[in-house]
């Protein structure tokens, strides 16, 4: 692994971002540190976006200028350039791997893919209600759960659209499976907490009159006839953390409490 000075590769289009990554580097140079770490200026939109685009095995150290920031660090209200470039020449900071979801689909008569550091959903793309059958390791779930769509979130995904459909706010460092129904009406499946091992199938049932499209940490994928969800530790992701970054009290802080 080589060391050389590390690249601002993803800065939101914030004016606090960009005139923090300017402030960033107007001292010099940033210290050096591994290649394979990048830096991420915004909030948890952005290191979505940027774990997207970037090749696999990048490390990816947020500083969060968003709203929630739940994936970034926070930054002092003074002194914040001192601070990270001090932690920069320190490497101050632990890396953490986080599950991902695969996601395969059958979209018409091609197959699509993707992976979810928050979350895969089914929605209905029509104005009707979707029809699905939702089944866990081979056991059917729901026959047919009439409903606006399900999630299948990760522990980190699970404070995002999974809390917010009523499903349960997840530790970031226990590995599971969230799966939520959006607005069930029959039956009223309750939120489930899964191994992360476990395989999670949807069929949408009656598809033509009662569409549905599968999104993949916010990317939409198109209208499917089904979605096969699962994870596996070779897709793992990983995000820094500078020292002293409590997990437990960021999830009471910015979920549990807001």
């Amino acid at each position: 692994m080589g060391y050389l000075a590390p690249v601002l590769r993803v800065v939101s289009k914030s004016p606090a971002a960009q005139a923090f990554a300017a402030a960033l580097e107007a001292p010099g140079p940033l210290p050096p540190v591994a290649d394979d770490v990048s830096l991420v200026l915004g909030g948890d939109g952005t290191m979505l976006q940027a774990i997207h685009n970037q090749a696999h095995g990048r490390t990816w150290l947020g500083l969060n200028f968003g709203h929630l920031g739940f994936l970034m660090n926070d930054l002092p209200a003074e002194g914040a350039v001192e601070y990270v470039r001090e932690r920069l020449a320190t490497h101050d900071w632990q890396s953490h791997n986080f599950m991902r979801l695969s996601m395969r689909a059958a979209a018409g008569a091609r197959e699509v893919a993707g992976l979810a550091v928050n979350d895969v959903y089914i929605e209905r793309h029509s104005g009707t209600a979707c029809h699905l059958r939702v089944s866990v390791d081979g056991h059917v779930v729901a026959e047919r759960l009439v409903c606006d769509g399900i999630i299948a979130a990760t522990p980190l995904g699970s404070t995002a659209y999974s809390f917010s459909a009523g499903g349960s706010a997840g530790h970031p460092l226990v590995r599971s499976i969230h799966l939520t129904a959006i607005c069930p009406h029959a039956p009223k499946l309750p939120p489930l907490v899964l191994p992360a091992t476990a395989r999670i199938r949807v069929d949408v049932l009656d598809a033509k009159r009662r569409p549905a499209r599968v999104v993949v940490d916010g990317i939409a994928y198109g209208d499917v006839r089904n979605v096969e969800v699962g994870s596996s530790p070779t897709d793992d992701v990983a995000l820094a953390f500078f020292a002293g970054h409590d997990f437990t009290r960021t999830l009471l802080r910015k979920v549990v409490r807001r």
